[in-house]
């Protein structure tokens, strides 16, 4: 009686691929996140070039984001400061007024934090939820959401350690913490450069050469960020304000450069080492940025040599804006704008390397 009826199958749910639109929208959204993880690391040299980093002596990530609202909270919030060896020991003037203006830089920086947090996450989810993410880039957001939230608990135990037996955070503590922004960043960065479709690896010889060098340059970027951060969790900058020479060396005897022991200690520890180290490595990233930009215009041109040469010229004015802030003793302007620029010169650094990762090779390449 019912052979009459026809029910119709049942349709599979088709899934579009995500569309170039929606790879613009993701694109933009990481370079919207890198640009607000290079404000916090802004904001966050402020924070430790004005003496900020340990005026707040708690971590409350949910009821930390409201600033003390009444003259009692303020308080409270100071004697809490009172407590710890850097008042007591660099600051025991300090009065209420000042102790607001740091608590307003240490502030601003754990909320930047929440926002870049809430920013990624929350955008995450909705294009996840739309089908708009390829698939190869999910594992690669998760790692850098996961990051992120490490991020904040290592900003928490880089402020701990200067909280009971220092009058300052742990410069190795320091440097995890910047060298862990500059990776979420860097990582924005080159994921976002890689969600342009119909690219293909570069599998020619020459362009294999650019490529590892370009990822080299990357690489000793990041190891040179690292080591900037080491000066300035020692206060490094403040010793040795000659240039070239350290003083009346161009190398220091050994005597200063490895007076600490156990001798490991000294590249962490000892400020002659890690001022000279900075140095060292500033001087080697320079000389093979511009022969990496002499061999891309000659092996290459065009994008890869253009490419190469804007990372030489923001490598070339990083080291001279660093010399001028040894030389002019770390002013606050030159401290924050070396560090600003030193996150400028790695994403041009990442971009480059991810272009020649990513650029189609001509057939005839060698």
């Amino acid at each position: 009686m019912t052979d009459w009826i026809q029910f119709p199958a049942p349709t599979p749910a088709i899934v579009a691929p995500p569309s170039e639109e929606s790879a613009t929208d993701v694109r933009l959204w990481l370079l919207i996140i890198a640009a607000l993880v290079f404000a916090m690391v802004v904001v966050g040299g402020a924070t430790r070039l004005t003496e900020s980093g340990l005026s707040i002596t708690q971590w409350k990530p949910i009821t930390g984001v409201l600033p003390p609202l009444s003259e009692a909270q303020w308080s409270a919030a100071f004697e809490d400061y009172k407590q710890i060896p850097q008042y007591r020991e660099m600051f025991p003037n300090m009065d209420l007024a000042q102790f607001k203006t740091i608590f307003a830089w240490e502030w601003s920086h754990r909320l930047l934090g929440r926002i870049i947090g809430f920013a990624f996450a929350v955008p995450l989810a909705w294009f996840w939820l739309r089908g708009r993410l390829p698939k190869s880039v999910k594992p690669k957001l998760i790692g850098i959401l996961a990051l992120g939230a490490l991020q904040g608990g290592v900003g928490w135990w880089m402020v701990s350690s200067g909280l009971v037996d220092r009058v300052e955070v742990a410069q190795e503590r320091l440097a995890i913490h910047l060298l862990l922004a500059a990776f979420i960043f860097s990582a924005c960065l080159w994921v976002a450069g890689g969600l342009g479709y119909g690219t293909r690896i570069i599998v020619a010889s020459g362009r294999r050469r650019l490529s590892f060098f370009a990822t080299l340059l990357l690489i000793l970027v990041f190891l040179q960020i690292g080591a900037g951060a080491l000066v300035a969790g020692l206060r490094a900058g403040y010793a040795y304000n000659t240039w070239p020479l350290m003083d009346d060396h161009f190398i220091p005897p050994s005597e200063e450069l490895l007076r600490l022991s156990p001798w490991w200690s000294n590249l962490v520890d000892n400020v002659a080492l890690v001022q000279f180290d900075h140095r060292m490595i500033a001087y080697v990233i320079l000389a093979l940025s511009l022969f990496h930009f002499i061999d891309a215009s000659a092996a290459a041109g065009g994008r890869a040599a253009r490419g190469a040469g804007l990372l030489f010229g923001h490598v070339s004015a990083q080291v001279a804006l660093g010399v001028a802030t040894l030389l002019l003793v770390v002013p606050l302007w030159a401290g924050l704008a070396h560090q600003a620029l030193a996150m400028g010169v790695l994403a041009v650094a990442t971009v480059h390397a991810r272009r020649l990762h990513t650029a189609e090779a001509p057939a005839d390449d060698d």
